[in-house]
């Protein structure tokens, strides 16, 4: 037995026999025991001191010693646990003892006992001086928080079943409250507008359940003045008197000499009241952002503006009317996705440049933004009021777009809507009525068919992430053409001449093809594969997937098929034998921007999907807006009663996560997963 490690233990007896026999007894038990033998009362409390044993075990000669022993115990160290050894035991005796405090008493006619009692107590005392370093750690670790919470120029808070348990100094100065009194106690939705409260609460519960990972949520601070601020909050679990909490972060911005020269220019560019850039600043940036491609879906341009601006300022007075503004602008910009533009156009108008997946999600995001205007209860001093505004669109073309025209064009299409009585949208597209149509297939056709010749086509995929965690690997995947210079081509500038010149069956196809050696070679969990109307109904189509599952060796339940809902909803016969043929051969098969249509409960019932991607537009604008959280959660409801998974389409921030996750969607895709890589295949 190497007595450096092993365990201390304290024997006080009067003769040396019993402490052989418990070492004996201990060794043949495995028990990895030192035993120091101490036959005086008065040497040992220095023994306790300096052998800081783990148990003391006493032959007492009477009570009277028994409850000498006890007071030097507990004098020196109260945790120590004592086990009496005595001749003979009886229950009486044990209860005599242990009424004197000590753990047990045993005797050596009973070895088994022994060793349980001596094994059970060394535990117990090793448990308990654990428990007891942890709480003292907790304790230091909290007195330590406490005082880095009130110390740090970060704004912090803690919250506990959605009520405000703790702040620092400068939460309180960020929100413009006096410390403490006002606020602790209270809701924490209080601090923050309606229109935010939906993803905040679902946030604060995706991060108690570990599922929030370090993402800034953008919401809108009620602040004790009555206006609203915009906010970035970060989110982390925590803990408050030992129970789960969740702190939120508002970060001090860091002032360096760089960053302050950074504010100072951005100052400059910017209007003071409502922080966009103004009318020139905002120009120079758009004509910049303009000349770098997009990198998927549509760019448009909105102008937003007030509805009834005359009347507001007649009734609110000049100075009052300006902090209206700038609280209408707060909401715009609180309402924008990382990758927009916005700033001041001139009068009351605001200039945005909206990049979404399609037309349907840039109008959706107007509505939702003119729908969460209505409902705003605009706080103005003394005076509260109800607004509107109109919004006019027009599309950035994708070659050569020209800033003027089509800032005209959003302009004329503001105007319009003014004229309906406002309150609406209004869009202009030039491009729907451009008379060289015609002449653009022409040149589109001749490139098309000879990149498939070439084979100037390139596969790419997006990320599909699980919210409820897990690992699968699952990707969608398009397609991308390359110029002769090796320039990539986007596939909203040839697919539409592709659609009205009968060559999207020969895209789809080399896509479907590369889709296979894809899987057959890196063996992803799942692929999703868009199919065109006239693909889907060919009725070659699935014996030509059957000879290249063969070719390509690819597992075909890698492998989900989707079409549109517009297109299952038409075709509704159609689409069941060609969902039934191809699930009955191993792939899985998906609709597609689910949830625009009219009928999305009868597709389901009538359709064996595996599937449902639920339409992008439905993610614009719903984290503050009921109506279209109801719509999805009635969509991830009929879905999950038939075995059917759901995936949102187009999420691109991390209010709009936060939400669907509460809704039960189980799978999100878009640019705030992850933007599209081009798929490189090794041989």
């Amino acid at each position: 037995m190497d007595d450096t490690t092993a365990v201390p233990l304290i024997v006080h007896s009067a003769h040396r026999d019993s402490v052989e026999a418990l070492n004996s007894l201990l060794r043949r038990a495995g028990v990895a025991a030192h035993c120091t033998w101490i036959s005086a009362l008065q040497d040992l409390p220095d023994a306790i001191e300096q052998l800081n044993p783990e148990l003391l075990i006493c032959c007492p000669k009477d009570l009277e010693e028994l409850k000498r022993v006890a007071a030097v115990r507990d004098r020196k160290s109260s945790l120590l646990p004592i086990v009496v050894l005595r001749e003979q035991v009886d229950e009486a005796v044990i209860a005599d003892d242990m009424a004197r405090g000590v753990r047990d008493t045993v005797s050596l006619r009973q070895p088994a006992r022994v060793q349980a009692v001596i094994g059970r107590e060394l535990h117990a005392a090793r448990l308990e001086r654990t428990l007891n370093a942890t709480l003292r750690a907790s304790r230091d670790y909290r007195s330590q928080l406490e005082g880095v919470l009130q110390r740090s120029n970060d704004a912090i808070a803690q919250v506990q079943e959605g009520i405000l348990v703790d702040a620092n100094a400068a939460w309180f100065e960020l929100f413009g409250f006096d410390e403490g009194a006002e606020v602790t106690g209270q809701p924490l939705m209080d601090l923050f507008e309606e229109a935010t409260q939906t993803p905040l609460k679902a946030a604060l519960q995706a991060c108690l359940q570990g599922r929030w990972n370090d993402l800034a949520l953008k919401v809108g601070a009620q602040l004790a003045d009555g206006s609203v601020m915009p906010l970035e909050l970060m989110l982390a679990l925590g803990e408050y008197e030992g129970e789960p909490s969740v702190r939120l972060i508002v970060p001090a911005r860091k002032h360096d000499e760089q960053e302050l020269a950074r504010q100072l220019e951005t100052a400059m560019q910017t209007d003071p009241g409502t922080g966009l850039p103004t009318r020139r600043h905002l120009l120079a940036a758009l004509q910049e952002r303009l000349q770098k491609p997009i990198a998927g879906g549509v760019r448009y341009l909105a102008c937003v503006r007030p509805d009834k601006f005359a009347a507001i300022e007649r009734d609110l007075g000049v100075l009052a009317s300006d902090q209206f503004l700038i609280a209408f602008a707060n909401i715009v910009r609180s309402a924008l996705l990382p990758n927009d533009l916005a700033g001041h156009f001139g009068g009351t108008t605001l200039l945005l440049l909206l990049e979404r997946g399609n037309p349907r999600d840039v109008e959706a995001w107007c509505d939702s933004l003119i729908a969460r205007v209505g409902k705003h209860l605009f706080q103005i001093g003394s005076h509260s009021l109800h607004a509107t505004c109109t919004v006019g669109l027009s599309v950035v073309t994708t070659t050569k777009p020209d800033l003027s025209a089509t800032v005209f064009d959003a302009l004329e299409a503001l105007r319009r809507g003014r004229e309906h009585g406002g309150n609406q949208l209004e869009a202009v597209d030039r491009s729907d009525h451009d008379t060289r149509v015609q002449a653009y297939d022409q040149i589109w056709v001749k490139h098309i068919k000879a990149a498939l010749m070439e084979n100037r086509f390139r596969l790419v995929q997006q990320p599909i992430a699980a919210l409820a965690g897990g690992q699968k690997k699952m990707f969608d995947v398009a397609i991308r053409m390359l110029d002769h210079q090796g320039k990539e081509i986007l596939p909203s500038e040839f697919l539409p001449a592709a659609s009205r010149n009968d060559l999207l069956k020969n895209i789809d196809r080399w896509v479907i093809g590369a889709s296979l050696s894809f899987a057959s070679k890196r063996k992803p969990d799942l692929l999703f594969v868009r199919l065109s109307r006239d693909s889907a109904f060919d009725a070659s189509l699935v014996k030509w997937l059957e000879q290249q599952l063969k070719a390509t060796v690819a597992n075909a339940p890698r492998l989900c098929l989707q079409i549109t809902e517009e297109v299952a909803a038409k075709h509704l016969q159609q689409t069941l034998e060609i969902v039934t043929a191809l699930r009955s051969r191993g792939l899985k098969f998906a609709l597609e921007h689910f949830g625009s249509g009219r009928d999305t409960q009868g597709v389901l019932a009538k359709l064996p999907l595996d599937f449902v991607k639920i339409d992008g537009s439905l993610m614009q604008g719903i984290a503050g807006s009921a109506e279209l959280q109801q719509r999805v959660r009635e969509i991830v409801q009929a879905a999950s009663k038939r075995g059917i998974e759901t995936v949102a389409e187009r999420v691109e921030d991390a209010n709009t996560m936060a939400v669907i996750w509460q809704l039960g969607v189980q799978y999100i895709q878009g640019y705030f997963v992850h933007a599209p890589e081009e798929v490189v295949l090794k041989s």
